[in-house]
C-alpha cells in the first residue's frame, strides 16, 4: 500500500551500485515491511506492499546483506557490486512459525481490525458449524448460547454488530425468538478465505452500527479442490476451481444441519423436527486486465417444527427443592426462507486506482405459527434422606395452565447499489464510497397468551356468581394478559457515503507512525435524519532492535494503537416497533463515542511464536433505545430515552503452547450501565413500617410509600468477567491423534420479571460454564495403507473426530419462565440450554 522507504545518510563512497528485488514467501506472495540491511555499510530499507526494495550500496566490496521479518526466518547472503551496477534478485523467506495466525499483514496490526484465522474452524468442537465459534478467540466477544449465532461485543446488543461478506452487509432473521429456531448463519466456513474483526474504533468505510464489524472475504481459488464433512448434526460439501488461465474462478458450497439430536437434551421433551439447508456460490471472471466481474448468490431454508409433550425442571437448594412439571398439547411451526444475490464489477483505473460497483438484493420470508396449551404444577420435593418418600412430591405449591397463540408473518426486501473507490498515492491510500439502499418490510403480528391459575383466568374478571337481578350482573369477559395484533408496512430509503485516508511516516528514530481518518454520513428518509460519524485511528511502532551475528533483527515487535470516533446507528425495523406493535417515526439514531487504547505484541516463548493483544476501552452512549432480552429475541422500547456507558479491559494471548499447534486464551472485564429517563418506582410500607413484598409480607395493606429513582442500572448485556480458552494438543510420538478443548466461562447477566420496568432487572443469572472436547484422528497419517487406496489416495486430508459437548453437564440458563403459586409468590423457572452430548464427525479434503 505504501511506497518503499529508501535509505538516507549513506556513507560517502567513490563508487556505488544498486541492489533491488522482491521478497516473497513460500507461496510467492509479497512480504511487506521486511528489513533489508547491510551492516557494514550501515544502511537498510523496508520492502513495500509488493515486496519490492531498492538500496544503494558501496561498490567494489563484498557485503553481507540480511533480510529479516518477525514472521519469517532470516536470510543472509554475500553481494558484490561493480560501480554503477544494478543487480536484481528475488528472495524467498520461509515461514518461521507453523501456525498461520502469526503470519499477519502489518497493515492489519496497525488498524483496529484483528485477523482471525479459520484454520481451526473444523477442529473446534461446537454445536453450531459456523464462523461464530471462532469469534470466541476475538477480544470483547461474548457468546452464551451454543444454539444461536447471536453474539454481543463490549456490552452491545446482537443488533449492533456489522457482518460483511465480500463487502456486502448480511442480515439475521427477524422473527427468531429462541436459539433452536435459528438454523444456519450466512457465512459458509468452507468458502471463506479471510476473516477480520474489530470490537470497536473501526474505520469509516464500515457501516453504521455501534459495536463491532466482522469482515469476511470468500476465496478466489487457484486450483481444483473441495471438501466434505458429515456428523450427527448434519454435513457440508464444497467444490472450488479455476480455469487454466485463471481468468475464471468458482467456489460453491452446500450445507445441511439438523439440531434434532441436540434438542433431545433439553428439559422440554417432544417431537423435534428441525432441518436447515443452504446453497451458496461465488463466481469471478476477468473480462480484461482491468475489468473483473463477480457474482455471489445464496438460497437457504430454515425449518423448525416442534410438538411439545412434557417438561420437568428442578430448581432451588438442598434445603428447599421445587419441581416444575408441564404437560403440553399443540404444535409450533417456524419457517425462514432467504435469497441473496450480488453482482460486482471491479475496474482498475490506471496503475494505482480501483473502482468497484456492486448491486445486491436480499429477501426473507418468515413465518412463526404456534398454538401451545400447557398445564403445569409446582411441587415441593422431599429432601429428608431418612424419609421413604425422598425425592417425591411433598406438597403442592400451585397449579395452572397457559395457552399461547401466534400467527406471525414477515417479508423483508433490501435492494442496494454501491460505488467505491480506492486510490494509492506515494504516501497515502485514499478510499471513498456511496451506497443507496431501499428497504421494504411487511409485518403481520397476531399473538396472544391466556393464563390460568388454579382454575381461574388471570387477570380475573368481576365474578357473576350470586347475582339475582340480571340487570346489575356484570359482563363476564375473559381478559387476556398479553395481546399483540398489528399489520405494518414500511418502505424507506437510505443514502450513505464515506471518505477516508491512510498514511504512514517513518520518524527520525526509526519508529513508524500510521494514521487513518475518515468521515461517514447516513441519511434515512423514514425519520428525515442526517447523521455524521467522524472516525480516526493511530498506531505507533517503535524500532527496538538488537545486533546478533553481524546482522540486525527485530527482537521486540510492538504496536501501540489508539482509536476514537462517533458511531451512530440509525434504527432498523426491530428498533422502531414498540411493545404494542406500533412504529415510532420520531425515533432517532443511537450514538456511541469510542475511545480504545491497545497494544499488539509479537514475541517468542519456548522458542515458539506468540501474540499478546490488550485493549482498554470506554464507550459513551447517547440517545439509547432500551430493550429487553428474551432468549435471543430483543424487544425494544422504541424510544431514545436513555444514556449510558460501557468500559472494560480485554486481554488475549495466542500461540504455539504445543509446538506447531495453535491455541488461544482471552479474558475480558466489563461494566455497562444505562440511565432511563423518567423511570421511577414506589416502595410501599404497611402500618408496622415493613416494606411490602407480594407473597411474602403478612400485612399487605399499604399505609405509606416512597418514590425512588434508580439512576444507572445494568444493561441486559452487563457481564463482569468473560473467559474463553481453546487449547489443542497431540500425543507424543503419535501426531495423528489430537485433542481439542474449548472452555467458556461468563459471570451472570441481569434479569427480572416480565414487565416493561427495566429497573426491576436486578437479579443475576447463574454463571455460564461450558467445556467441549474433541478427539481427532488423521486417517491418512495414521493408516499408511489408506494412501494407496482408490478413494483415500485421492484425498489431501481425512480425519474423524469424537466430540463431547458440555463435558461436565453444566446447567446453563438462557432465560426464565415466571409463574405464581397459591400465595401469589412469583418464581423464576430456569430454561436450561443443552446437556451433555456425544457427536461423531468425519472431514475430508481433496
Amino acid at each position: 500500500m505504501f511506497s518503499a522507504l529508501y535509505a538516507t545518510g549513506i556513507a560517502a563512497q567513490d563508487a556505488t551500485g544498486w541492489l533491488q528485488g522482491r521478497v516473497i514467501d513460500d507461496q510467492r506472495k509479497p512480504v511487506e515491511f521486511a528489513n533489508v540491511f547491510a551492516r557494514k555499510a550501515g544502511v537498510g530499507v523496508m520492502t513495500d506492499s509488493t515486496g519490492f526494495f531498492r538500496i544503494q550500496l558501496p561498490a567494489n566490496d563484498s557485503l553481507q546483506v540480511a533480510i529479516s521479518h518477525a514472521s519469517f526466518e532470516m536470510r543472509s547472503f554475500q553481494i558484490y557490486l561493480s560501480p554503477a551496477e544494478t543487480q536484481t534478485i528475488e528472495v524467498s523467506l520461509r515461514i518461521r512459525e507453523l501456525a498461520d495466525f502469526v503470519v499477519e499483514d502489518y497493515q492489519m496490526r496497525t488498524s483496529p481490525m484483528e485477523k482471525i484465522e479459520i484454520k481451526s474452524a473444523k477442529q473446534l468442537p461446537m454445536v453450531r458449524p459456523g464462523i461464530e465459534g471462532l469469534l470466541t478467540g476475538a477480544v470483547g466477544v461474548v457468546l452464551r448460547n451454543e444454539m444461536s449465532s447471536a453474539y454481543s461485543v463490549r456490552g452491545g446488543s446482537y443488533e449492533e454488530n456489522l457482518i460483511y461478506v465480500n463487502d456486502i452487509e448480511v442480515y439475521r432473521p427477524f422473527l427468531v425468538r429462541v436459539g433452536q429456531q435459528e438454523g444456519l448463519s450466512f457465512p459458509n466456513v468452507d468458502m471463506i478465505g479471510s476473516v477480520s474483526f474489530s470490537a470497536g474504533g473501526f474505520e469509516a468505510r464500515y457501516g453504521d452500527k455501534l459495536s463491532s464489524v466482522l469482515d469476511i472475504k470468500y476465496k478466489k481459488p487457484t486450483e481444483v479442490s473441495g471438501s466434505a464433512s458429515a456428523s450427527l448434526l448434519g454435513g457440508s460439501v464444497h467444490f472450488e476451481g479455476a480455469s487454466e488461465n485463471r481468468r475464471f474462478t468458482h467456489i460453491t458450497g452446500v450445507r445441511y444441519m439438523t439440531n434434532q439430536y441436540v434438542l433431545g437434551s433439553l428439559d422440554e421433551q417432544g417431537d423435534y423436527r428441525p432441518w436447515f439447508v443452504d446453497l451458496q456460490t461465488y463466481l469471478t471472471y476477468d473480462i480484461s486486465e482491468r475489468l473483473q466481474v463477480g457474482f455471489l448468490g445464496s438460497y437457504g431454508q430454515n425449518n423448525y417444527n416442534f410438538v411439545p409433550q412434557t417438561r420437568r425442571t428442578e430448581l432451588g437448594t438442598l434445603a428447599e427443592t421445587l419441581r416444575f412439571t408441564v404437560f403440553f398439547e399443540g404444535e409450533e411451526q417456524t419457517r425462514h426462507e432467504t435469497a441473496f444475490g450480488a453482482l460486482a464489477f471491479d475496474y482498475k483505473v490506471g496503475k494505482n486506482s480501483l473502482i468497484k460497483l456492486t448491486g445486491s438484493f436480499f429477501s426473507t420470508v418468515e413465518n412463526e405459527h404456534f398454538d401451545i396449551l400447557g398445564r403445569y404444577r409446582l411441587e415441593e420435593i422431599e429432601r429428608d434422606f431418612g424419609n421413604d418418600e425422598f425425592s417425591e412430591a411433598a406438597r403442592s405449591r400451585g397449579v395452572g395452565g397457559f395457552l399461547r397463540h401466534a400467527r406471525n408473518d414477515l417479508e423483508a426486501y433490501v435492494t442496494s447499489v454501491s460505488l467505491k473507490g480506492f486510490h494509492e498515492f506515494p504516501k497515502h491510500f485514499f478510499q471513498w464510497g456511496v451506497d443507496y439502499r431501499h428497504e421494504q418490510i411487511f409485518d403481520r403480528i397476531d399473538e396472544w397468551e391466556m393464563i390460568d391459575s388454579a382454575g381461574f383466568s388471570v387477570p380475573h374478571p368481576p365474578d357473576s356468581v350470586g347475582y339475582v337481578n340480571p340487570a346489575v350482573q356484570p359482563n363476564h369477559q375473559i381478559v387476556l394478559p398479553y395481546v399483540l395484533k398489528s399489520e405494518l408496512t414500511m418502505q424507506s430509503n437510505r443514502i450513505m457515503a464515506y471518505l477516508q485516508d491512510s498514511w504512514q511516516r517513518t520518524l527520525g528514530n526509526g519508529a513508524v507512525f500510521t494514521a487513518n481518518a475518515g468521515l461517514r454520513a447516513n441519511y434515512w428518509d423514514f425519520n428525515n435524519q442526517l447523521v455524521f460519524s467522524p472516525r480516526a485511528n493511530f498506531s505507533y511502532k517503535p524500532k527496538w532492535e538488537k545486533e546478533i551475528n553481524d546482522t540486525t533483527v527485530l527482537v521486540r515487535d510492538v504496536v501501540i494503537k489508539f482509536a476514537t470516533g462517533l458511531y451512530q446507528q440509525p434504527p432498523f425495523y426491530r428498533e422502531l416497533r414498540d411493545f404494542d406493535g406500533r412504529l415510532n417515526p420520531q425515533i432517532r439514531a443511537q450514538k456511541s463515542i469510542h475511545f480504545v487504547l491497545g497494544t499488539d505484541i509479537n514475541f517468542r516463548m519456548m522458542d515458539r511464536p506468540f501474540k499478546f493483544v490488550g485493549e482498554l476501552y470506554y464507550k459513551h452512549l447517547l440517545d439509547i433505545i432500551p430493550y429487553e432480552v428474551d432468549n435471543v429475541r430483543l424487544r425494544y422500547y422504541a424510544e431514545n430515552n436513555a444514556t449510558g456507558y460501557a468500559t472494560g479491559l480485554d486481554l488475549k494471548i495466542n500461540g504455539e503452547f504445543i509446538k506447531g499447534i495453535e491455541s488461544w486464551a482471552s479474558i475480558s472485564f466489563m461494566r455497562t450501565r444505562e440511565d432511563i429517563k423518567d423511570d421511577f418506582f414506589y416502595r410501599r410500607y404497611n402500618a408496622s413500617g415493613e416494606e411490602i413484598f407480594s407473597g411474602f409480607t403478612a400485612d399487605q395493606v399499604a399505609v405509606d410509600s416512597l418514590r425512588f429513582e434508580p439512576g444507572f442500572i445494568p444493561r441486559p448485556t452487563d457481564q463482569l468477567i468473560n473467559f474463553n480458552l481453546f487449547f489443542q494438543d497431540e500425543m507424543p510420538n503419535w501426531p495423528q491423534f489430537k485433542v481439542h478443548v474449548s472452555f467458556l466461562y461468563g459471570t451472570g447477566l441481569p434479569f427480572g420479571p416480565p414487565t416493561q420496568e427495566r429497573y426491576r432487572d436486578t437479579l443475576r443469572t447463574t454463571s455460564y460454564r461450558r467445556v467441549d472436547i474433541g478427539f481427532s484422528y488423521d486417517l491418512l497419517m495414521g493408516i499408511k495403507s489408506l494412501q494407496n487406496s482408490r478413494f483415500f489416495g485421492k484425498l489431501n486430508t481425512a480425519w474423524i473426530s469424537l466430540e463431547i459437548f458440555n463435558l461436565f453437564g453444566a446447567n446453563n440458563v438462557v432465560n426464565y419462565l415466571w409463574i405464581k403459586d397459591d400465595s401469589n409468590r412469583s418464581y423464576a423457572i430456569p430454561n436450561f440450554l443443552t446437556g451433555r452430548l456425544v457427536n461423531l464427525k468425519f472431514v475430508a479434503r481433496f
